[in-house]
């Protein structure tokens, strides 16, 4: 991997893949290197890594590859990237979903809106977030503000397209490689969900703002697709049975965790307890979602604060 002479030379973005779909996979590669943008893709343990592989290699020497024998997390395949985008000497790396699509000029905009996210901001910058939007509905995801009495989508004084956030999902995140050295890596006992909130909630925690700006537009789909009412409304996201147990485990462990906030704690437990019921009552599958839930709750106290 080498870095390129262009405005956007110190970034690096972390691609963690695991059966991805290949097409998919290479727009967004092609994208990023097409957008200046050097990419390491660390493969959990695909059945198609061979055809990651080839991907990558036809995009050298501006992509890598860490390929893994088995299925390691999505937190451990973060950290992974992260160390090798600091040992490579990238000063920003994105964060990247295997399905997530660029939009033109993602990179740059990127970019631009963390410089003026430091000019205003009165905390040092941890992370900058773009706008979600998900491709089949076009429904826009909000900026989470995890406060009693303050809103979603609350604008940063002097810049309309800045917004102050609690919480910001990993794909397109940009981050400072320094200030992950100061909040620290992606929890790996976690392996996969609420991985991006327990992160944000303690660069939060360490006095690190986070910021969303609408300069930049990310195609993403958050979870599966559902006809239940709740997912279509936005309370809950559709996954697996087998999600259910990591999403359980860990949001129960992050409740015990003082940096979370306390407002965050009450809304989630609500949402947790309509989710739970839905699924275990009206889901085709409810008793694998009952069985699977049972054991997040058991293996919650097993993680390590």
């Amino acid at each position: 991997m080498k870095a390129h002479n262009t405005c956007i030379n110190q970034c690096g973005a972390v691609v963690v893949t695991w059966q991805p779909d290949i097409e998919t996979l290479a727009a967004l590669l092609t994208d990023l290197t097409a957008q200046g943008c050097d990419v390491v893709v660390v493969d959990n343990g695909s059945d198609n890594a061979a055809q990651v592989k080839a991907l990558v290699d036809s995009l050298a020497p501006e992509a890598s590859m860490i390929p893994w024998q088995q299925n390691r997390g999505l937190s451990v395949a973060m950290n992974a990237g992260l160390q090798y985008l600091r040992e490579n000497q990238y000063e920003f790396v994105f964060l990247f979903d295997q399905d997530s699509r660029l939009t033109d000029g993602f990179c740059e905009s990127m970019l631009q809106a963390w410089y003026r996210a430091c000019d205003v901001s009165s905390q040092p910058v941890g992370a900058v977030g773009p706008r979600l939007q998900d491709p089949g509905t076009g429904r826009r995801t909000p900026f989470r503000l995890f406060r009693l009495g303050r809103r979603s989508d609350c604008a940063m004084a002097t810049a309309d397209d800045l917004f102050e956030a609690d919480f910001l999902i990993s794909s397109g995140s940009l981050m400072s490689l320094s200030a992950v050295a100061a909040i620290g890596p992606m929890k790996d006992d976690y392996f996969i969900d609420n991985i991006d909130l327990e992160w944000c909630f303690r660069a939060k925690a360490k006095g690190y703002a986070l910021v969303g700006t609408d300069a930049a537009i990310l195609l993403h789909s958050i979870g599966e697709p559902s006809r239940n009412p709740l997912v279509r409304a936005g309370v809950m996201v559709r996954h697996s049975p087998a999600r259910s147990y990591y999403s359980t485990r860990n949001r129960l462990h992050l409740y015990r965790q003082s940096y979370a906030p306390v407002a965050w704690k009450l809304r989630d437990c609500f949402r947790f307890v309509l989710k739970t019921a839905w699924l275990v009552l009206f889901s085709p599958q409810r008793g694998e979602y009952a069985a699977q839930i049972r054991r997040g709750i058991k293996d919650a106290g097993s993680l390590n604060d």
